[in-house]
């Protein structure tokens, strides 16, 4: 690799907020807030939206999506053009 034009990679704490859990990882993320972590040290941290913590994937909770509303307002918005009528 060339010295000089690889950002810095270093230990972040990332954060998600809504499940109250975070990890330290290594990243080139970079953030203005720092944390101090359990073992005593200061680290950037970089708030996520969602992680393992909170996606439905890995906690077994699923959303239930209206699917059959969601086309009747498409084709509402946009018409239903997209069929032919033979």
């Amino acid at each position: 690799m060339k010295c000089g034009i690889h950002p810095e990679y270093r230990p972040v704490v990332f954060r998600d907020r809504a499940a109250d859990f975070a990890f330290l990882t290594r990243s080139t993320a970079t953030s203005d807030k720092n944390i101090e972590w359990e073992d005593g040290n200061v680290y950037p941290v970089i708030d996520v939206e969602i992680s393992s913590a909170s996606h439905p994937f890995h906690t077994g909770t699923q959303r239930v999506l209206d699917t059959t509303g969601r086309v009747e307002r498409f084709e509402r918005r946009y018409g239903g053009g997209g069929r032919s009528k033979e």
